[in-house]
């Protein structure tokens, strides 16, 4: 009783309600003086037609500017408001213009390799072009691979985490989108407490939505009190506002320069299976060493920079000790960590989903906890499936989110009959968000397919071409599918027409979600 009603009054529900009341007066009192003042329903009507072709002229996604159109159309007192309150990525315009200035000072450090850059095009030109996409977009290099591991389960990849923390000399970095109370928490804390007693200098940022309803509002006080510096990604405030609509969804964590890992792994029991909630919580991490580790601390350092507002020498961190020679002698992969940035309109993480699809020969297999397709990446799924490519996805069966799993299976069926193979993981819920095609190309990182993620999230990732991992992916996507079960196309078409019609809609509305 004492938990519920903690969540009841928890920050999360009463700032909740606070916006449902801002957002409702404000539409209430536009429906009401159109009510009331005829010419000002019809001016709100031709606003809600500027509005609407605004979005037409905006760099957006079909899909999206469909779903927006619909509402502002529809229902201009509220679509209207709605749009401009949570239907944009841009920020205010002086966030943009900060996060402008840390790219154009951030993104001249990640050189490129040009003796891995020329090797990478010797070895294969398809691949060189697959991966000069990160390069060119965002200045994420190709590097030789030192050495990386693929993590399955979170269990196994928070036990090496928690060791190379342990044996941090000089710098522990961490970003991340959820943390909650519990043991996974209280183990990293106590080692990151220990390393900072060392004399380790330990940074921390954390989203505030993901750790809303979970702390006390100023815990941040003990972690530094410990010695763990603290910063907060866009602090939750009861007020509207657009940059509400942006969220710090990445993973990373870096130790000394030299060791890095992401994937989908947040700090809370469930990841690591130490409780369960929604069956077992299956996860994927990815561990790498070598100089790719400087693109993850550089993407830390643009973060930090941004959130403390302040400015440093990136450089004192940097740790370049590959000879990348002997790693070519060695025949090793390529990997090239990467993010996305939800205010550049570069949308290279999809750009990276696509590349990979629409180069695929033999097969495509997807992990993803929520499957909320925009028309470019379902279109290319169902070209490869025709054309004779083995395209599988894996989803959960336990769902975290009833809403978002209604979502997720409403595009069933138009896969199915392209020819795409549904799974669902039928021993709880998958949260991983990893590719692998062909057996030769694999990303691993934190980037769900929907609307949230590829639009409007800052999210990570590591693209890795023919690495030691990149088989890890295989093997652990061939074992998940004799685990999971396959859903067939009759299960998606014997459904009444009421709630194919419900599923139709919300999918109408799921870029909004």
């Amino acid at each position: 009783m004492k938990k519920v009603l903690s969540k009841l009054f928890g920050r999360l529900v009463l700032t909740a309600i606070i916006i449902l009341i801002q957002f409702g007066w404000i539409a209430f009192t536009l429906y009401e003086a159109g009510v009331v003042n005829p010419w000002f329903s019809i001016g709100l009507r031709l606003i809600s037609l500027v509005c609407a072709l605004y979005v037409v002229y905006k760099d957006m996604r079909p899909h999206n500017k469909l779903s927006w159109i619909f509402l502002i159309l529809l229902l201009p007192f509220i679509g209207c408001p709605c749009y401009f309150l949570f239907g944009r990525s841009e920020m205010t315009k002086k966030n943009r213009e900060k996060i402008a200035e840390l790219q154009k000072l951030v993104e001249p450090m990640r050189e490129a390799q040009k003796d891995v850059t020329a090797h990478l095009q010797i070895t294969d030109d398809i691949a060189y072009k697959q991966m000069s996409l990160p390069q060119n977009t965002g200045s994420y290099p190709v590097y030789m691979e030192k050495d990386s591991k693929y993590y399955s389960v979170g269990d196994d990849m928070f036990v090496d985490m928690i060791e190379d923390i342990k044996n941090a000399k000089e710098f522990i970095f961490l970003e991340f989108f959820i943390m909650k109370q519990g043991l996974m928490f209280d183990t990293l804390v106590d080692a990151l407490a220990e390393r900072a007693k060392a004399g380790v200098h330990v940074r921390l940022i954390y989203d505030d939505m993901g750790c809303i309803d979970e702390f006390p509002r100023y815990f941040y006080k003990d972690l530094q009190a410990k010695g763990i510096h603290v910063a907060c990604f866009n602090p939750f405030r009861p007020f509207l506002s657009i940059i509400m609509n942006n969220r710090d969804h990445r993973k990373i964590v870096v130790v000394d320069g030299k060791i890095a890992y992401t994937g989908g792994l947040n700090i809370a029991d469930e990841y690591i299976n130490a409780i369960e909630r929604f069956g077992h919580w299956k996860d994927a991490g990815v561990r790498v060493t070598g100089d790719a580790v400087w693109s993850f601390t550089t993407m830390f350092l643009e973060m930090w920079s941004y959130v403390t507002k302040g400015t440093e020498d990136f450089s004192r961190f940097k740790v370049l000790e590959n000879d990348n020679q002997t790693l070519i002698q060695q025949q090793k992969g390529f990997v090239q960590p990467y993010g996305d940035c939800p205010l550049d309109k570069r949308y290279l993480i999809e750009g990276i989903y696509l590349n990979l699809i629409n180069h695929a020969r033999k097969n495509i297999y997807i992990f993803t906890p929520y499957l909320i397709l925009g028309s470019e990446i379902a279109t290319a799924l169902i070209n490869a499936a025709r054309s004779g490519v083995d395209v599988r996805i894996v989803t959960p069966a336990i769902p975290d989110k009833k809403m978002v799993f209604l979502l997720t299976q409403s595009n069933y069926e138009n896969l199915i009959q392209g020819g795409v193979k549904i799974y669902q993981y039928t021993p709880g819920f998958i949260h991983s968000k990893c590719f692998v095609v062909d057996d030769e190309y694999a990303s691993v990182g934190t980037t769900n397919l929907d609307f949230r993620a590829l639009y409007l999230h800052f999210e990570c990732g590591v693209l890795m071409y023919k690495t030691q991992s990149v088989h890890k992916v295989t093997e652990d996507m061939l074992e998940t599918f004799q685990k999971s079960r396959e859903i067939l196309l009759e299960e998606c078409e014997n459904k009444n027409f009421f709630y194919q019609l419900f599923l139709s809609v919300m999918r109408l509305f799921s870029p909004l979600l």
